[in-house]
C-alpha cells in the first residue's frame, strides 16, 4: 500500500508503528515524505497514494475519491498558525497591499489567514507568494517578503531569526468559534476498507504512546534542522486526543472551516455531511 505524510515529527511519531510493520494484520507500506503542498497535490491528481495526509482546506477537491479518516490528522488547541514580521509591526492593518509568504494557497493556514485578514486587513492583502515553510522565515528575515505565515516547528523557533509575531491564528480562531483548529488530515481511497485502515492508524498512534522511545531514532531522522527538545515540544502539541480520534469538536471544526472558507469562496462549496463517510471507528 502507498502511503505519503510530511517529515514533520509528529507524522512520523505517528507512522512509525505502521510504516515499521509493528501493527498486526496492516500490510507493508510504501512512504513518499513530502511537503503538505506535494501531498495536496498528489491527492488531487487523480493518481495519488492511498493513505495521505493532507491539508483539511484541500478536502473540497478530494472527496470524491478519498474518505476523511477519524484518526491519524492534526487538530488542536494552541497550535495555530503565526503571522510574522522582521519589523514588530503589531497593527494588522498594516499588511494592506503587502507581500505575505505561505506555504501553500490549498492550506488550512492560508484560509485561515485569509479569513482572519478579511476581518482585520482594510483594503486587503497586496501578493501572495507561496514557498516552501522552510523558506518563508529567511525571506522574511532577508527583506523580501513583508511578512509570513508559518506553521509547524517555526512557532518554536522565529525568535531565533530575529522576527515577530503580528498573529496567532489559532487564538483567533478558537475566540472566534471556540473550536479547536484543523490543521491536517489523513483520508484515503473510498475503494479501500476503510475500517480496517483507521484501525490500522489508531494502533500506530496507540502504540507511538506507549512507546516514544521506539520512534526517537525515526522521528530525528527526518526532522529538519530541529533539537531533540524542539522535536518533543512539536509532537506534544500536535499529537493530541484529536488525532486518536477527531470526535464532535473536531468534525464540528473542519464543518465550520470549509463552511467559512466556501462563503468566502476561497474553496468549493461541499456536501459537508460527507466528512464522515469514512468516520465508521469511533472507539
Amino acid at each position: 500500500m502507498n502511503i505519503a505524510f510530511s517529515p514533520c515529527p509528529n507524522d512520523t511519531f505517528v507512522f512509525h508503528a505502521l510504516v515499521h510493520g509493528l501493527i498486526p494484520g496492516a500490510p507493508e507500506f510504501d512512504v513518499t515524505y513530502a511537503d503538505i503542498d506535494i501531498t495536496n497535490g498528489l491527492a488531487a491528481s487523480g493518481n495519488g497514494p492511498d493513505l495521505l495526509k493532507i491539508s483539511y482546506a484541500a478536502l473540497p477537491w478530494v472527496l470524491d475519491e478519498y474518505a476523511l479518516l477519524p484518526c491519524g490528522g492534526a487538530l488542536g488547541r494552541g497550535c495555530g498558525p503565526l503571522v510574522l514580521t522582521a519589523d514588530g509591526q503589531q497593527d494588522p492593518a498594516a499588511l494592506a497591499g503587502k507581500r505575505v509568504a505561505v506555504p501553500s494557497e490549498r492550506s488550512t493556514a492560508y484560509l485561515l489567514f485569509r479569513l482572519w485578514a478579511a476581518q482585520n486587513v482594510p483594503g486587503g492583502i497586496g501578493e501572495i507568494v507561496v514557498l516552501p515553510f522552510d523558506e518563508i522565515m529567511p525571506a522574511v528575515q532577508h527583506g523580501s517578503i513583508d511578512a509570513g505565515l508559518v506553521i509547524h516547528e517555526a512557532r518554536f523557533t522565529y525568535p531565533t531569526y530575529g522576527l515577530h509575531m503580528l498573529a496567532d491564528l489559532g487564538s483567533w480562531w478558537e475566540s472566534d468559534t471556540g473550536l479547536p483548529i484543523p490543521l491536517g488530515a489523513i483520508i484515503a481511497r473510498r475503494s479501500l476498507d476503510l475500517e480496517a485502515v483507521s484501525g490500522w492508524i489508531r494502533a500506530s498512534v496507540e502504540y507511538a504512546w506507549a512507546h516514544p522511545e521506539a520512534s526517537a531514532e525515526y522521528v530525528l531522522q527526518h526532522a529538519q534542522e530541529m533539537s531533540p527538545d524542539v522535536t518533543k515540544a512539536h509532537i506534544n502539541l500536535y499529537v493530541n486526543e484529536y488525532t486518536a480520534n477527531l470526535g464532535d469538536d473536531g468534525y464540528a471544526a473542519i464543518t465550520a472551516l470549509l463552511d467559512r472558507a466556501a462563503r468566502e469562496g476561497l474553496v468549493p462549496a461541499v456536501d459537508l455531511s460527507r466528512l464522515k463517510a469514512g468516520s465508521n471507528v469511533t472507539k
